[in-house]
């Protein structure tokens, strides 16, 4: 059903995230995408992965679409489940954004239950180069800019793996895949909705020809290396001028880059933040946060008081009274 070129290729990159014996559950949606990560990956480790689809209750045809899954799972011999989501009162805005926080919660637990130690998706180069084209447009710094990686952690979940073995594969092979084996993907018609920001991004970029998608997916992979080097000096960092003393982060600047500074400050305001997400921090945030205690002022943010001068520390403010 696969070429074995293709095949080699697959079982080469999933290979580099996930040995082989590791059980991995596949999401897959129906779209070409998840279902051509589907078919390679039944074939590179047969017996070793489970497939789930998400309905999330917004759309009537998702559940044909489920179905269809369903269909080539059986047909390749890929136990498959279908996730209803239920909604006590549907999103009417940031759909979006919440139904990817209840799909990834639904495939976490699914994945508890079948004892899968790994989720892998289909994001692939084209969605790689759409993701960083996204988050320049918004400023994004180096670590936004690296886009998505081909080795995280499930969101919501930050002891599951979530691999992404398509990272390095073009849309357009992933389709062709799906139609040498004579399957008719699922076709979602928000990827036509110009009213969704990726849309309007793979759009332009298609008529773009200026513009090189493999090129922007290799810089994202070079500043991927980049992010781990700082990361690395983050480290060395926090071991030489950061203390824990009492319930308090004491950090004491040196003459370290912003970029550690900054890095150093989230990580303390992430380790006792009580607020909001302590651990998604907006640049403007930390920008804000850093020229005040670089001024020797206090501040609050995530329920972490913040106080500055000539070492800086951290502590939780006391709870608010109701």
């Amino acid at each position: 059903m696969v070429p074995d070129a293709l095949l080699d290729r697959f079982r080469a990159d999933l290979d580099a995230l996930a040995e082989p014996g590791t059980r991995i559950g596949i999401a897959v949606s129906g779209g070409p995408d998840s279902i051509a990560l589907l078919l390679l990956a039944a074939v590179a480790r047969p017996g070793e992965v489970e497939a789930a689809t998400v309905d999330h209750g917004l759309r009537a045809e998702a559940h044909a679409e489920s179905e269809m899954v369903g269909e080539v799972c059986e047909r390749i011999g890929v136990p498959h489940a279908t996730l209803a989501i239920e909604w006590d009162l549907p999103p009417a805005t940031a759909i979006q954004e919440q139904a990817r926080e209840v799909r990834y919660g639904a495939l976490t637990a699914w994945m508890q239950d079948r004892d899968l130690a790994a989720l892998a998706t289909a994001h692939h180069l084209d969605d790689q180069a759409e993701t960083m084209i996204m988050r320049l447009n918004r400023g994004a710094g180096l670590r936004g800019l690296a886009g998505m990686r081909p080795r995280s952690t499930v969101p919501g979940a930050p002891g599951l793996p979530l691999l992404r073995p398509l990272l390095g594969w073009r849309r357009a092979e992933l389709e062709r895949i799906c139609s040498d084996a004579g399957l008719h993907p699922a076709q979602d018609p928000s990827n036509a909705d110009t009213r969704n920001e990726r849309v309007r991004i793979r759009q332009a970029l298609a008529d773009a020809d200026w513009l090189d998608a493999a090129a922007l997916s290799r810089s994202a992979s070079h500043l991927a290396a980049d992010d781990e080097a700082i990361e690395w000096a983050v480290d060395r960092q926090w071991d030489e001028a950061v203390e824990t003393l009492d319930g308090a982060i004491v950090y004491r600047p040196t003459t370290a880059p912003t970029a550690i500074v900054r890095r150093i400050v989230a990580l303390a305001i992430a380790e006792l933040g009580t607020e909001g997400d302590p651990g998604e921090l907006r640049g403007r945030e930390l920008d804000r946060l850093i020229a005040e205690l670089q001024s020797g002022g206090t501040s609050t943010l995530r329920g972490v008081r913040c106080s500055g001068g000539a070492e800086w520390r951290f502590v939780r403010s006391k709870p608010r009274a109701n």
